[in-house]
């Protein structure tokens, strides 16, 4: 990346966006009739497929029931043929696990687990092609699976990742931004509360950017509900005409 202007003098970054300007976002609900909820996104060139199974019984131990709320369960998995490594990552590696937890992480926060005591919320994603932003392209997908399920949430989760480079935040980053190093954080945001589901930082930022760069994140968390938004509504008018209502 020796070499690479992330940045140009005039504002510009490497694939023409201005420094909080989005990638463009495309996604579909319901696209698996064989799941309780389904969806897929697309976030620049990152394309990433979620479905959710539940509210159901416990499967395995009846032990790992919780009396007072659902268990929310969330696999991650990325296709073997979506980054160019061509690295094979088995399920259930470590950095599956760890998007796992934080997909978990987020929605625990979001859904209104109370209403489904001893039972259990699937949610299952995949990352079809990877171009940077990884972690927020499976949020925002899940998020319309659950929505798509019928699972009551207290708020949609939105996410966006954000970085530093030249004295200026970056939402949305992009793999090319990413692989360049520098300072970046992931945030899931619940955007009517303004409530953090997760902040994740990988690298140190001196605390008179950090508000800058976390204000990029939150703002384009929020641009992502506005998107998610009109997607849902759009499925709902959708669903309404097949129904004859």
């Amino acid at each position: 990346m020796a070499g690479l202007e992330l940045l140009s003098d005039q504002g510009y970054r490497v694939d023409g966006r201005r420094a909080r300007e989005l990638r463009k976002i495309q996604a579909r609900m319901g696209v698996f009739a064989q799941a309780d909820g389904s969806a897929y996104i697309e976030q620049g060139n990152t394309k990433a497929l979620a479905v959710v199974y539940g509210p159901h019984e416990i499967r395995g131990s009846r032990s790992r029931a919780l009396p007072d709320r659902a268990l929310v369960n969330c696999q991650y998995s990325s296709a073997t043929f979506s980054t160019g490594e061509r690295k094979r990552r088995p399920h259930g590696d470590r950095k599956s696990c760890e998007m796992g937890l934080q997909l978990r992480q987020a929605f625990e926060a979001a859904v209104l687990t109370q209403l489904h005591p001893r039972s259990q919320i699937d949610i299952y994603v995949q990352v079809l092609q990877a171009d940077g932003g990884i972690y927020a392209a499976c949020v925002n997908v899940a998020t319309l699976a659950v929505l798509d399920a019928g699972i009551p949430m207290r708020d949609f989760v939105c996410a966006s990742s954000a970085g530093f480079v030249d004295g200026t935040a970056l939402a949305d980053l992009s793999h090319v931004e990413e692989a360049a190093g520098g300072p970046q954080l992931a945030l899931a945001l619940l955007p009517a509360s303004g409530q953090i589901a997760l902040l994740e930082m990988d690298a140190r930022l001196h605390g008179d950017h950090l508000e800058q760069v976390l204000e990029a994140a939150a703002q384009a968390a929020r641009d992502v509900h506005a998107v998610l938004d009109r997607v849902v509504r759009q499925h709902v008018r959708e669903a309404s005409v097949l129904l004859g209502d």
